[in-house]
């Protein structure tokens, strides 16, 4: 191990702290004398570490503002939501030309041509399909014809007002050359002969076409007019795809703002203060009802997702925003994805279920361990409010990323789509039948957006891995203070521990918690890749696939979740051992990982248990943070309307995510504590020949009633 710790921390003498470097701690000898009271704690040995993953961290942080300026800049999130017309103005957006900011959904005037996209084999596009942008999508007359009109400009002496107020139709006052374009669907006016339903802000088609509208039409004169079924299946197959599903959950979380401000900042920020003082006053009480209340959240969320799924209750989820036929009955990719959570969802419950039966019987051992960590909360106050510090750090760089996730998804660039189809449409500038300008609009992304969409998720992830080794280093330091004092500074540990550790990590350890930090973050996106990778060639080889095969996957998928748990824990443990001895990344990794090694079979029995419990209390804080997702994304304001989200199941999963994330920031509390008291205590049985000096007496109660103490304090 490279020498007592003792002689690291200044806390008693030996050969190592008699004759290395910091020898003025060897000046105030003995293990328990007042006189040592007013050493620091932890002190020896300090300077800068792991500098040049530090700059690297800097230069990470230069280039994350770099890329979300270039987000800024050229994103405009209306387009995630809406779409373009046929001159390239985004529907609801006012710098449009006209000004179309009330005008938010997207229909196709020429049934024709959004048929003639659909027909296989054929040049025609959807995308250069003649649309513009509408209130709402029109229906047929009862008794009559109705048209919808181009923008009114040129000869059509009308305002967008105007133009609105006569439901977007001026067909009375075409000159007869206009009529005539009209009736040959050549615009400016086009007949509406079909029903329309607005599904994500387009107009679809229902291929049910109205008998009086096509006679009269028919009676005008009017052109042939397809009533496939391609009309319906072409809309749908573009409002479905997988690109359009993608912008439309994004949009989600930029439309449920106040749900993940509420639910996934401020709700379990206070859920985990509770925990915390619970855990404080009531810890033999808190497994029982951890355990208790996680079954209990784990089926509420998954009834809810029955309900949103339309498999209980009356009350599924719909693509359509508004009214519409009951009979008409439209699916979507979000209603699938939602199916498939659900009976995710199920299978989690039924597995959770089993294993809070199986471990009902080691819950028992949990306590003695988390009154320890209890204790030490008790003695060093100031770590309850500790975590507040990363927590308000955090929630301004999610408020920063959030938007700037929003701007960089919807970055791309409007731009002319190159066709080849012949199609002539009236021109109310020219004032006459062009056919020359038949393309549409699209929008171009670039690979770099996708490498700076990639970057900045991989910068999420760091940064907020940073901040959390941040603080469990601040933790493991005032905890190890604590221990190591062994009472003799009570009057200072309250708060004084805390602000030391703080200090010491700004000064000194910035660096190591930037590569450790790092190490991990990277190692989770490349499991994150291989993962996709696998998929896709399961996907292309799943016809020809072996038994053997199937094993080699599933035993690589074991190992690698077997790999990412030691490394998270080597990486835990590894910032404990910074706190205590200021070593580099590295170097407090070989301290941390021998010390396991060496007491393997000591810690695992009483640590475990533990961080299971721990584990489900930070779910049971997640689960009920997306439980009141849930429950607020069930109200009319994001059920209709501009708010309507495409699907509860983002905006949920992200609120999941963000009340785990501050679950973890104040759990890492007691987890660190926990961690940091074994690991001192484990270091000096070590170095005191198998018998702890510097053990708290509830540790040394509470393991001797385990009947650990005698395996504990044996060497190896």
């Amino acid at each position: 191990m490279g020498g007592p710790l003792g002689a690291i921390i200044g806390r008693y003498p030996s050969a190592a702290a008699a004759g290395g470097p910091g020898g003025d701690d060897a000046d105030h000898p003995g293990g328990g004398g007042g006189g040592t009271a007013s050493l620091g704690i932890i002190r020896h040995d300090r300077r800068c570490r792991d500098l040049a993953f530090l700059v690297l961290f800097a230069a990470f942080w230069v280039a994350m503002i770099v890329n979300s300026s270039f987000a800024f800049n050229q994103g405009n999130p209306l387009r995630l939501t809406y779409e373009l017309d046929y001159k390239g103005n985004v529907c609801g957006d006012r710098h449009g030309d006209p000004d179309v900011h009330e005008l938010e959904v997207r229909y196709w005037l020429d049934p024709n041509q959004v048929y003639q996209s659909g027909v296989k084999g054929s040049k025609a596009n959807l995308a250069d399909a003649k649309a513009i942008c509408l209130m709402e999508c029109p229906t047929p007359a009862p008794d009559g014809l109705n048209f919808v009109c181009d923008y009114p400009e040129g000869d059509v002496r009308l305002s967008v007002d105007d133009w609105i107020n006569r439901d977007y139709n001026y067909f009375d006052v075409l000159t007869p050359d206009m009529r005539n374009s009209s009736l040959q669907l050549q615009g400016p006016c086009y007949p509406v002969i079909f029903p329309s339903v607005n599904v994500y802000w387009s107009c679809q088609y229902i291929a049910r076409a109205s008998n009086v509208s096509l006679t009269h039409w028919q009676q005008m004169g009017g052109v042939n007019i397809e009533q496939n079924m391609l009309i319906d299946k072409t809309i749908h197959k573009a409002i479905d795809a997988r690109s359009a599903v993608l912008k439309r959950y994004v949009a989600d979380i930029g439309k449920s703002w106040p749900v993940l401000i509420v639910c996934g900042a401020l709700l379990p920020l206070f859920l985990s203060v509770i925990w915390l003082l619970m855990i404080r006053y009531f810890v033999a009480a808190m497994t029982w009802i951890t355990v208790v209340l996680f079954n209990a959240l784990i089926v509420s969320v998954t009834m809810f997702c029955y309900i949103k799924a339309g498999w209980l209750g009356n009350d599924p989820l719909t693509v359509v925003i508004g009214e519409s036929d009951p009979y008409v009955h439209i699916s979507g990719r979000e209603i699938s994805h939602l199916h498939v959570a659900t009976v995710l969802m199920t299978v989690i419950m039924i597995i959770a279920f089993l294993s809070s039966i199986a471990i009902v019987r080691r819950i028992l051992i949990a306590t003695p361990v988390l009154k320890v960590a209890a204790k030490v909360i008790g003695e060093v106050q100031a770590l309850i409010v500790f975590p507040v510090v990363p927590y308000f750090i955090l929630a301004i760089f999610y408020m920063f990323w959030f938007s700037a996730t929003l701007h960089l998804f919807s970055s791309g660039q409007v731009v002319r789509n190159d066709c080849s189809t012949d199609c002539c449409s009236y021109d109310l500038k020219l004032g006459k039948v062009n056919c020359d300008n038949c393309c549409g609009y699209s929008i171009h992304y670039t690979p770099h957006i996708g490498i700076a969409i990639l970057f900045h998720l991989f910068g999420c992830y760091w940064a907020t891995q940073f901040f959390m080794a941040c603080s469990a280093t601040v933790v493991a330091g005032s905890v190890a203070s604590y221990y190591w004092a062994r009472g003799e500074i009570s009057h200072d540990i309250p708060f004084f521990s805390v602000v030391s550790s703080l200090k010491r990590l700004m000064r000194y350890n910035l660096g190591s918690a930037a590569i450790g930090s790092l190490v991990v973050s990277a190692v989770e996106w490349v499991r994150f890749i291989l993962e996709c990778l696998r998929r896709k060639l399961k996907l292309v080889g799943s016809a020809g696939e072996s038994c053997f095969g199937k094993v080699s996957s599933s035993s690589s998928q074991c190992c690698r979740g077997c790999i990412d748990w030691t490394l998270m824990s080597v990486n835990r443990n590894a910032y404990i051992m910074i706190a205590i001895t200021g070593k580099g990344f590295f170097k407090a990794s070989v301290l941390a990982t021998g010390l396991i090694m060496n007491n393997i079979l000591r810690i695992g029995k009483v640590n475990v248990i533990g961080d299971v419990i721990l584990f489900l209390g930070k779910l049971c804080v997640s689960l009920f943070c997306a439980l009141f997702a849930f429950l607020m994304l069930d109200t009319h304001k994001y059920k209709s309307a501009h708010n309507k989200i495409s699907s509860p199941l983002v905006p949920v999963l992200v609120t999941w995510g963000l009340g785990y994330t501050v679950a973890k920031l104040f759990f890492a509390v007691v987890e660190m504590s926990i961690d940091t008291i074994i690991l001192s205590f484990c270091q000096d049985a070590e170095e005191h020949q198998g018998t702890a000096q510097y053990a708290p007496p509830l540790l040394m109660e509470t393991l001797d009633e385990q009947g650990e103490l005698q395996r504990l304090t044996q060497g190896p």
